[in-house]
């Protein structure tokens, strides 16, 4: 069909058209005017997500923000923030709604599960795009309705957001006093082992008394060290001075034997002297030659003497070495006593620190989760109050009536459509060719074609000449098949 035959159609059948737009006009805001007007109630609260947390310091990446909002949107359509605006409001008495749940479930299921799903069903929360603004809005027939449930839901969240917070650390305080008293014990039962150890041992061993000891153990190996080093040398010289004193440089150091020893040179010399002089047998040189007898005598008795006196001094050197490695040993077993109480204590000590890191780790978070379970406040902080709109959302008379001219327009048209294709008319020229499949002779006008076109004479002359083409154009068009 084309243009100019459709809207010849349309022209034809205008009054079917208009008939139907105006019924679907009248009926589409008939039933807006008799469809109960509902509100919408928005309130606005903002999700404070870039504070640091007040105790923990704590601030939420910006990779969670999405993720928190999300939960935060859940958690206000959540059961428990209905149930929450439920017992704000009152509606969990209210007989009405009661009733409407026994007419509406026959008594069947809980009645506060029924009603927190109606009231969940008519609640919608939007995230502000990019902040943390999140809007919260509910329809109802009453809007004061609409607004005192709204705000019921904004009470409610915060309240629970709150109660999400301090139930837990209520619970983990009561459970840190608990381990609390059982750490307290344990340091006690620690400190009273460590105490009881000191008492037994009768020390209180220490890191400054333990390197007391161990540098006096080290003073004695570097005596016994040099007193035996002494002592070998004293056991050699005491060893040549018994076989050989006269090669032992200490005996003939010594000043008694250096001195018999000059004194002996001095009288042989005399002697060589004096029997050159008188001869061998003169009284002077025997009394010089029993002298000189005497005196080896007395040379090899202080010899024998100071050899005896290099043997005491030995004697005393490995008394000396005795005592030192005595002492030694004494000391060695001392530092091993001690750095085994030390050890022993050590660990006894550190039992003691473990228990008290525990306990005062235990303390400090019994402190945290006691601040925590006693905040007020949340993050959550309310932007705007719903209040009681004055205009009903729903049903709109003027969005009604575009919808229903634009769909009455559709009807008219596929109406009409429709009763032209049951009842096709001849209509224009082409119509006449097509449905007679004859070829057209003659066109004869229209009389208010005439009518508009002059005088009578100039209409005939036209006219005539109008239907001279029209038959002369018929007569060379083939005929239809």
């Amino acid at each position: 069909m084309s243009i100019a035959r459709f809207i010849q159609v349309l022209r034809a059948r205008w009054r079917l058209a208009a008939l139907v737009l105006t019924a679907i006009v009248v009926l589409a805001v008939t039933a807006s005017l008799l469809q109960p007007k509902q509100y919408k109630a928005t309130a606005s609260v903002l999700v404070d997500m870039r504070s640091p947390d007040p105790l923990a310091g704590t601030v939420l990446g910006s990779m969670m923000t999405t993720g928190y909002m999300a939960t935060q949107m859940d958690l206000v359509q959540s059961e428990r923030v209905a149930r929450r605006a439920i017992s704000i409001l009152g509606l969990d008495r209210d007989e009405k709604l009661r009733s409407d749940w026994q007419k509406a479930t026959n008594g069947q299921g809980d009645f506060e599960s029924w009603l927190t799903d109606e009231l969940l069903r008519k609640l919608d929360v939007q995230p502000t795009r990019e902040s943390g603004v999140m809007t919260i809005t509910f329809t109802a027939l009453d809007p004061r309705l609409a607004a005192n449930v709204t705000n019921a839901f904004v009470r409610g969240y915060i309240d629970t957001t709150l109660e999400l917070r301090v139930e837990p650390a209520r619970n983990l305080n009561s459970f840190f006093d608990e381990r609390a008293v059982q750490l307290r014990n344990t340091l006690e039962d620690a400190q009273a082992r460590l105490s009881a150890y000191q008492q037994a041992n009768g020390v209180v061993v220490s890191d400054e008394r333990l390197d007391v000891e161990s540098m006096r153990l080290a003073e004695l190996s570097s005596q016994l060290v040099g007193l035996q080093a002494t002592a070998a040398d004293s056991s050699s010289r005491e060893r040549q001075a018994g076989a050989h004193p006269e090669r032992t440089t200490d005996v003939s150091d010594h000043p008694a034997v250096s001195a018999l020893s000059a004194e002996l040179q001095r009288q042989q010399l005399r002697l060589g002297e004096l029997s050159q002089r008188l001869g061998e047998e003169h009284p002077q040189v025997l009394d010089v030659r029993n002298g000189i007898a005497t005196l080896r005598t007395q040379i090899d008795a202080e010899r024998r003497r100071v050899a005896a006196g290099l043997g005491a001094n030995s004697q005393i050197n490995r008394s000396r070495e005795a005592q030192i490695k005595a002492l030694l040993d004494e000391q060695r077993a001392k530092v091993l006593r001690l750095t085994r109480l030390r050890d022993e204590a050590t660990v006894l000590q550190r039992d003691v620190e473990n228990a008290r890191q525990a306990y005062d780790a235990v303390q400090q978070r019994a402190r945290q989760t006691g601040l925590e379970s006693r905040i007020t406040q949340t993050n959550v902080s309310v932007l705007r109050q719903a209040t009681p709109p004055a205009m009903a959302s729903w049903p709109k008379l003027s969005n009604s009536l575009a919808a229903s001219l634009v769909l009455g327009s559709l009807l008219a048209v596929a109406a009409v459509l429709l009763r032209e294709m049951n009842d096709r008319r001849m209509r224009t020229v082409e119509d006449v060719v097509d449905l007679l499949r004859q070829p057209l002779l003659v066109v004869l006008p229209h009389a208010r074609l005439q009518a508009a076109s002059g005088t009578p004479g100039e209409a005939r002359a036209s006219g005539a000449s109008g239907a001279k083409a029209r038959i002369l154009g018929g007569l060379f068009r083939p005929a239809m098949r």
